[in-house]
């Protein structure tokens, strides 16, 4: 399937961890799986969680003021409870809590995404089978494999039926522009069925994108907390969290600042990427205004530079500008940011194309530039006069540098 170029002209995503381990803010599954907290006391926050001032059109409105163009929520996590009224499985929260969700996306032009975990932790024909070629001495986990000698075939029937069954509900019912699968490492792709699963889905979204944790039929790399030194060569996505938690934990206050997720996305747009940023709504349904701050402080930047974010394609390589940058679609202008006030000439390296006119995206102002050096196939540098005081941006400043044509590069060694 070819990619949907809704996908990589969209930058910006929202990831939402939304769950029952938000009523006591512990970690999203894990804390059960890793003996944490106990599986009961876990599922006891199931009747606590009230949603009671949930209201998707805000969670819609905000994310379009971030900037976003799309969003992804965690339909059913490992923990194996489902946000909607699912007829497959025991665990679910009564109610559908993800279609007012899709629809306030779609008011505000935003495509809808659905997190999915391929393993439940709570199903009982889940810990039915273990992975082939794991290691017998590895302790096992319950909760995810049994020792091979009692492994039951049947129950992981069962339980791939119980999968499809909820598949279908969401394909069905909510028209997903994306599928965000986790919990992949579990199982092999042949034990998943995942070209079946990848059939099914089709079935009722034909240009459906999958993240890469579909395997052979992912469509795009998720690179997750760690930003890739050399970016992916294909299409991609940073999942980020603002804090250090992915879910609504109360006692995280280490947010990320504007200044650092702004430097986050410029360089994850200027690697060809999309950031996928999470935020952890409260058992309510609420976001908190730490969260809120900084989703509005990113949109903010975004709406004074969204020339040199949308529409635009990966910029230069590393070693020609220092600092993130992204291209016009024509291949005609280069986006230059800039973290720092400069304190000299900005340069720039191996440009083979001229350069007609520099200047500063918002306020316009056109800055003087030169080429000095350069020998044979070598070409010279771009020395770019600073901006004034009074055309840097307080977060990060953008130069819109026009070519005389499109972008030619030169990445060789020179003469030696």
């Amino acid at each position: 399937m070819a990619m949907q170029p809704w996908f990589t002209d969209a930058k910006l995503g929202i990831f939402i961890h939304w769950g029952i381990y938000a009523v006591d803010g512990v970690q999203e599954s894990w804390s059960f799986y890793d003996d944490i907290v106990p599986h009961d006391r876990y599922m006891s926050q199931l009747d606590r969680f009230t949603a009671a001032r949930y209201d998707p059109r805000d969670w819609a409105k905000l994310f379009a003021r971030a900037g976003a163009k799309y969003a992804v929520l965690t339909s059913r996590h490992h923990d194996g409870v489902a946000l909607w009224d699912t007829a497959y499985g025991d665990l679910n929260v009564g109610r559908d809590l993800i279609g007012g969700y899709a629809d306030a996306l779609r008011e505000q032009g935003l495509k809808v995404g659905l997190y999915y975990s391929h393993s439940d932790w709570s199903h009982p024909d889940y810990a039915s089978t273990r992975k082939p070629g794991r290691p017998p001495e590895l302790e096992d986990n319950r909760y995810s494999e049994v020792a091979a000698e009692d492994e039951d075939l049947d129950a992981w029937e069962r339980f791939l039926a119980y999968r499809d069954g909820q598949i279908r509900e969401l394909t069905s019912r909510y028209t997903p522009d994306l599928m965000w699968f986790d919990g992949e490492w579990d199982r092999s792709e042949e034990q998943w069925r995942i070209r079946e699963l990848a059939a099914l889905i089709r079935s009722e979204v034909p240009d459906v994108v999958f993240n890469a944790r579909m395997l052979s039929e992912g469509d795009y790399a998720t690179p997750e907390q760690g930003a890739p030194v050399i970016p992916p060569e294909g299409p991609w996505e940073l999942c980020l969290t603002i804090n250090d938690s992915w879910g609504h934990q109360h006692h995280d206050h280490h947010h990320k600042s504007v200044d650092q997720l702004i430097r986050y996305f410029t360089e994850t747009i200027g690697g060809g990427g999309n950031l996928l940023l999470s935020v952890g709504p409260r058992e309510d349904g609420t976001i908190t205004d730490e969260q809120r701050e900084r989703l509005e402080g990113l949109g903010d930047w975004i709406a004074r530079h969204a020339e040199a974010v949308y529409g635009t394609e990966r910029g230069l390589p590393p070693g020609h500008h220092y600092g993130p940058s992204t291209l016009s679609k024509d291949r005609r202008t280069l986006y230059l940011t800039l973290f720092d006030a400069p304190r000299a000439e900005i340069n720039v390296r191996g440009l083979l194309s001229g350069v007609r006119r520099v200047s500063v995206l918002g306020s316009g102002t056109e800055l003087a530039h030169e080429i000095t050096g350069g020998l044979h196939e070598t070409p010279g540098i771009l020395w770019i006069q600073p901006p004034a005081a009074a055309d840097l941006d307080p977060h990060a400043t953008v130069l819109a540098v026009e070519l005389e044509g499109e972008l030619e590069l030169y990445r060789g060694a020179g003469r030696f």
